[in-house]
């Protein structure tokens, strides 16, 4: 397989996010672009003495650190963004983990960049990434140096990290990334689930036609086949699987069928 195709076979938020921010912070590492022109400044975007430069709501989550933050910063954007993409059921839906990210950009505005002033959010962006994984894999076990832990425990190792590589000033910045993904997990799964309330963080209708496929053809994610349908049912994708303009995926038992694969069910001695 070619670079262009392994590119191409990416997930497609989690490739553009990175090729956005190599496209970005490239320049400004060479010295060809300032990032004058690129980072959070609020008395140019929230203003009505000059045209709002509207692209630094964008463009401050593009930029790495210096030295290897330029190779370890998209790397692991990359590596946990394409992990929730392709295998969170958190984000099973079209355009699930595009709203996510969306959510976490405008909460991180709000929190670091309006509440700290913050200039650069690609590290809280970041952190936010790791911890929905860390949630949904508490027990995975990971060597970070030396140290093996629960991967649980590494959003805060990684801000151990910072705060001794950077500063403490820094880590706080990075935090808001937990914060922001803490309250995307209270909003839409803790509060529905939990508190009886009602999820209000949807997923527009436009949104879904950006990430489904023509002809409900089905998307391979690690934990199981997830059905993007837009038409009706055809031959290949089951009945049960395929509702109107519904998103379902199975998931597989124990005995290796799916549970919405199951006959009717009758009582023990009757009829």
């Amino acid at each position: 397989m070619s670079a262009v195709d392994a590119f191409w076979a990416a997930p497609p938020v989690s490739r553009t996010l990175t090729a956005a921010v190599v496209a970005v912070s490239v320049p400004v590492t060479l010295k060809l672009l300032s990032p004058y022109f690129i980072v959070w400044l609020a008395d140019k975007v929230l203003t009505l003495r000059q045209i709002p430069e509207i692209w630094r709501l964008v463009t401050c989550f593009l930029l790495t650190g210096e030295g290897l933050g330029l190779l370890l910063d998209p790397y692991f954007l990359y590596t946990y963004g394409s992990k929730l993409e392709t295998g969170s059921p958190q984000f099973s839906e079209p355009g699930a983990f595009f709203v996510f990210l969306v959510f976490q950009m405008v909460a991180i505005l709000i929190i670091c960049g309006l509440g700290l002033g913050g200039a650069v959010f690609l590290k809280p962006l970041s952190m936010a990434f790791v911890y929905i994984w860390a949630q949904e894999n508490p027990n995975a076990q990971l060597t970070f140096y030396i140290v093996t832990f629960s991967a649980k425990y590494l959003p805060y190792a990684m801000l151990a990290m910072t705060v001794v590589m950077a500063s403490p000033a820094s880590a706080m910045h990075e935090a808001t990334g937990i914060l922001s993904a803490h309250l995307y997990l209270l909003l839409t799964k803790i509060w529905p689930e939990y508190g009886g309330g009602r999820n209000i963080i949807f997923i527009p209708d436009l949104v879904k036609t950006w990430f489904v496929t023509d002809g409900g053809t089905p998307r391979q994610r690690t934990y199981g086949t997830a059905f993007d349908a837009r038409t009706t049912p055809s031959r290949n994708v089951p009945q049960n699987q395929s509702r109107g303009n519904s998103f379902t995926s199975g998931f597989t038992g124990g005995s290796g069928g799916t549970w919405n694969s199951r006959g009717q069910g009758h009582r023990l001695g009757g009829d």
